[in-house]
């Protein structure tokens, strides 16, 4: 492992395999807990699935004690956007929309990913939503491509985002590095002008996370610490993958597929090394 001089760690062919491993433990937990959603289902329940699959997969989670959080997963309905707590009163209700964002550690490397899972049946423009933060999301990752620049990412996902409606991206937060630790440098918005920033480096690996709402972009903290909402009280939906740049092309780690399907149609190769 070595850091560029913007103190971005870069990973060796190894240590990414290690984040694949933690990268599938994700991905398996989150399928687990979209199939699980449903009316009536608590966010602590959902806390509970992810906790018995860390321990069947002999993992450990990212989120837990990070800066105090209280859970292994956050939560986040409707009009919360990201970090919301879960808990057994919180119960889930046809029509909802849920964040789940979840992370592993195997060996001291992490994976983080999140998805937006719908409740029985939702409104269209909800459904809508969702679709184009998590499209958003996948032609991000098509433009992490080594030798390019780290806003070429923030550009495409506020392209894609622009191109599917009139949706507020969200202000201030991003997606991030990660390796080591859950949250490295860089910090990467979900808007501005392409060109700019670090450039892309195979041994590079990013958490690309767009959250879009309904209304405004602006959110507030609620008094838990954690939880942010719209101040609006449009609803939000929130997607994120883990992704590692390589010299031929990304490799999708949380992703079960390695992102094949999705590269493949914005025509963009996936990485050999995935094979």
């Amino acid at each position: 492992m070595r850091a560029t001089a913007e103190r971005i760690e870069l990973k060796s062919p190894e240590q990414i395999a290690t984040m694949r491993a933690a990268g599938l433990v994700v991905a398996a937990a989150l399928a687990a807990m979209r199939d699980a959603v449903a009316p009536g289902v608590s966010t602590g329940d959902l806390d509970a699935i992810a906790r018995d699959m860390l321990k069947a997969a002999g993992a450990t989670p990212s989120f837990l004690g990070y800066h105090g959080y209280p859970a292994v997963i956050c939560a986040s309905v409707n009009d919360k956007v990201v970090h919301g707590i879960p808990s057994a009163a919180e119960k889930l209700m046809e029509g909802d929309l849920i964040s789940i964002d979840f992370g592993a550690i195997v060996d001291g490397w992490h994976g983080d990913s999140a998805i937006s899972a719908q409740v029985g049946e939702i409104a269209a423009d909800v459904a809508e939503l969702s679709a184009a933060c998590e499209a958003s999301m996948w032609d991000g990752i098509a433009a992490a491509r080594a030798n390019g620049r780290l806003s070429d990412i923030s550009n495409a996902v506020e392209t894609s985002v622009r191109r599917a409606g009139r949706y507020g991206i969200v202000a201030g937060y991003g997606g991030h590095g990660i390796g080591t630790q859950m949250h490295m440098a860089p910090h990467i918005l979900n808007y501005g002008r392409p060109g700019k920033g670090p450039r892309l480096t195979p041994g590079m690996a990013l958490a690309i996370e767009p959250m879009i709402t309904l209304g405004s972009r602006a959110t507030e903290e609620l008094d838990d610490g954690w939880t942010v909402r719209t101040v609006d009280g449009s609803w939000a939906a929130h997607w994120e993958h883990t992704v590692a740049i390589l010299d031929d092309g990304p490799w999708v780690l949380t992703a079960e597929d390695g992102g094949r399907a999705e590269l493949a149609r914005r025509g963009v190769q996936l990485s050999a090394t995935a094979a």
